[in-house]
């Protein structure tokens, strides 16, 4: 059965594993069967994975966006990163609420390479779902209210579709107030 999201047609995930990373793959393949029917995937340009673009030209919302990054700090020689769920409308509370919870002195937005070696998955396409099972997820609790939210695929020529509630049954999932602002 397709879905449409603006002029997005989306499928089930895990009938269009070419269109996630082998991590978003591997872990959309675990997920509860009650989780998995939910999580769709659409193509797209690779040149409007960006946000702002891929809104504009496929007709949707910020407001049904969300944004997955990677913070990163260092404690007593330890790097430690932290995957940070928001919404597109939002940034995220990093010096604060993220530095907080890594149990850092300062954090920050992890590199580009080292986001993408950490991760398996593409600039301008990083997910929650995936990512490294070690590291906490934080996700803002308005990312869980929101209904069905667009998030990246792993790979900048997809994006999946899902509720965003289920981002809180993910591994190391942490539903957090005031995340983003």
């Amino acid at each position: 059965m397709t879905h449409t999201y603006g002029t997005l047609r989306t499928e089930p995930a895990l009938e269009r594993s070419d269109l996630l990373a082998a991590p978003v793959a591997k872990a959309a393949a675990a997920l509860p069967d009650d989780i998995a029917a939910g999580v769709r995937v659409a193509e797209i340009d690779p040149d409007l994975a960006d946000t702002a673009a891929m809104t504009e030209a496929y007709g949707l919302t910020l407001d049904v966006s969300a944004n997955c990054v990677v913070v990163a700090g260092r404690r007593a020689g330890e790097e430690r990163y932290a995957g940070c769920v928001i919404l597109a409308t939002t940034r995220v509370d990093v010096n604060n609420v993220v530095r907080r919870r890594l149990d850092v002195r300062k954090a920050s937005f992890a590199s580009m390479d080292s986001a993408i070696e950490a991760t398996g998955m593409e600039y301008g396409g990083i997910t929650p779902v995936g990512l490294p099972a070690d590291w906490p997820l934080l996700v803002d609790r308005a990312v869980t209210e929101a209904g069905d939210v667009c998030i990246g695929s792993g790979l900048r020529r997809s994006k999946l579709f899902l509720p965003g509630a289920s981002l809180a049954a993910l591994p190391g999932a942490e539903v957090v107030d005031g995340l983003g602002r």
